[in-house]
């Protein structure tokens, strides 16, 4: 087998965000991106059933 040594990139400050937030913030932060999310569905649902 081949061993393939992985090339390394620099951290992003979301990467610093998952590696070393709390449990807290990041429940905050997916908490909020679900609902944006879900906002956005809901949107696209009711523009489709607008142009039925």
């Amino acid at each position: 087998m081949f061993v393939q040594s992985r090339e390394k990139v620099k951290s992003t400050p979301f990467s610093e965000f998952v590696r070393n937030g709390s449990a807290k913030e990041k429940r905050k932060f997916f908490d909020k991106v679900i609902k944006e999310t879900v906002a956005v569905q809901r949107a696209m649902i009711e523009e489709s059933k607008a142009c039925r």
